[in-house]
């Protein structure tokens, strides 16, 4: 099969639990090969790398360890430090934030796996008419996501940004907001329980789905998934793009078997994307 192309915290603390027990990256594992060892959050990313080392790495020749992550920032942090061999929880641009404010880090995007479409949600709103003046509106306070929420409400024509303002406004970019909307960026990983303070929120795709607001909460906008920018993707040390484990998990993660239990799983809120199909940078 094909899969189309279309298309993030919290406390100081990570909370990392390892779902599987197949040692240090250092250690052999039982077949022979190291471990690789690879970050995520729980979904849909630890959901999938699970499927992939229950159902297709010992076929392949590799022995997968995976550690959860309930922030955005620890992954990147450890695998620069050396603790991961791969992360799997980021879209380009906050890797291309997080490098830009950490010059040591040296860190590479291998390629797009799939897509979560970031959502408005509320627990009391039927939709985005019932927004009415200075409704508030919690979006993620993290700067790649901080713009892509916004990009969002202006697509919904609740406010309009200053042009040129990208995929990297912030609030002071807001050119007019008609209705008087109390914007107020907060952790992402605290959006979801936010809707009981705020009329709506802008959640990330992975957070949605931990909390279940396709159910839970009402959705009163998704963003458009086509030629988005915000696929998710594997992430490695820059010295170890080459590495043959490295790309083995890469293509399974693109294999036919994960595109087919994605697309069951989750039934398109998480869409597969074709290795490639987005391009390098």
């Amino acid at each position: 099969m094909k899969h189309t192309a279309i298309w993030s915290v919290i406390g100081t603390t990570a909370l990392v639990t390892t779902l599987a027990a197949c040692g240090s990256p250092s250690e052999q594992a039982s077949g022979g090969e190291d471990a690789i060892t690879v970050g995520a959050t729980a979904v849909p990313h630890a959901e999938i790398l699970e499927f992939v080392r229950d159902e297709l790495a010992a076929d392949a020749g590799l022995d997968i360890e995976i550690q959860e992550f309930t922030d955005y920032n620890q992954p990147n942090a450890a695998l620069v430090q050396g603790e991961l061999d791969a992360n799997y929880f980021q879209h380009r641009p906050f890797l291309e934030e997080y490098l830009a404010n950490n010059e040591d880090a040296d860190l590479t995007y291998l390629d797009d796996v799939h897509l979560e479409a970031f959502g408005l949600y509320s627990d009391a709103l039927g939709g985005v008419d019932d927004l009415g003046e200075g409704a508030t509106i919690a979006v993620p306070n993290d700067g790649s996501n901080l713009g892509r929420a916004l990009q969002l409400l202006q697509a919904q024509g609740l406010i309009t940004l200053e042009e040129g303002a990208g995929d990297g406004a912030t609030e002071n970019d807001i050119a007019d907001n008609p209705e008087g909307l109390e914007i107020t960026p907060i952790e992402a990983a605290q959006l979801p329980r936010s809707l009981a303070d705020v009329d709506a929120a802008v959640v990330n795709g992975n957070f949605a789905l931990e909390a279940n607001l396709a159910e839970e909460a009402n959705t009163l906008a998704l963003e458009d998934t086509e030629d988005n920018p915000y696929a998710n993707g594997l992430v490695v040390d820059s010295a170890d793009v080459d590495d043959e484990d490295l790309n083995k998990l890469d293509e399974l993660l693109h294999s036919d078997e994960v595109g087919d239990f994605v697309e069951e799983r989750w039934q398109g809120v998480v869409i597969p994307i074709e290795a490639g199909a987005a391009g390098q940078e």
